[in-house]
């Protein structure tokens, strides 16, 4: 979700009005997925590098997805949305451990959809996370597979992405879903984040022939239309949320 603050900052307003502002795409967004049949949408919210920003602004942060997570759970729920996210969770406050488990909860039961939050979420933590997980099982790490692996990530239980979306003119993953967007489609715009919304998600998917892209020799076999759109965040000093 890159842009924010380049978009707060344009408007000579405080950074956290772009994280608020941000807040709205992301419900137009979820909205434009919804509709066209997208059953898995993933933000990039909160990566782990960005707890070297300001103590300020990762405290009003938190505080934006508690508030984000209380307000829209009730409304997810009702439109069979199951809210999931993915990342270190255990590093977070408990307090928001909790909220957002009992926001699964609350979701997960009608869920005909997932809008997945990637919140402290580092692509290569990750891999690396995956296989202490394993090697914690006992696992034969000399017999690791592909399928083992995936079946340890934070996404486990999830299909690949189809597409991956930057916003602000950014060409790179910037350590987002490394080992699941390796057959990816990759859209770049220069829309901000905060301004993007349903018709520049059609662009998108048209863009990359409406997610119907050319078969890879290597690609997974997985259910048809399961795609994450991603609209991820400005890599180098600013990564997500930006």
């Amino acid at each position: 979700m890159d842009g924010n603050s380049r978009w707060a900052r344009e408007r000579l307003l405080p950074r956290v009005m772009g994280h608020k502002a941000g807040i709205e795409a992301i419900r137009r967004v979820a909205e434009a997925a919804d509709k066209r049949g997208i059953r898995v949408l993933t933000l990039y919210a909160f990566s782990t590098e960005n707890w070297s920003r300001p103590r300020d602004e990762v405290e009003a942060l938190m505080n934006l997805f508690s508030e984000t997570i209380r307000r829209e759970v009730d409304e997810l729920a009702e439109r069979g949305i199951e809210l999931r996210f993915s990342g270190r969770l255990q590093d977070l406050s408990a307090p928001l451990q909790e909220q957002m488990r009992q926001a699964n909860e609350r979701t997960r039961v009608s869920g005909r959809a997932i809008l997945n939050i990637a919140i402290n979420y580092g692509g290569r933590q990750e891999i690396i996370d995956a296989i202490h997980e394993l090697a914690q099982e006992g696992a034969d790490l000399a017999q690791l597979d592909e399928r083992a692996l995936a079946s340890h990530l934070y996404t486990r239980g999830l299909p690949d992405p189809d597409l991956v979306i930057r916003t602000a003119g950014e060409m790179r993953l910037s350590n987002f879903l490394l080992w699941q967007a390796a057959y990816s489609e990759f859209y770049s715009t220069q829309t901000l984040w905060p301004d993007f919304g349903g018709a520049d998600f059609d662009e998108a998917l048209e863009a990359r022939g409406g997610l119907q892209s050319r078969p890879l020799t290597r690609r997974p076999a997985r259910p048809p239309r399961s795609s994450h759109a991603v609209p991820t965040c400005r890599p180098g000093s600013s990564p997500p949320p930006c």
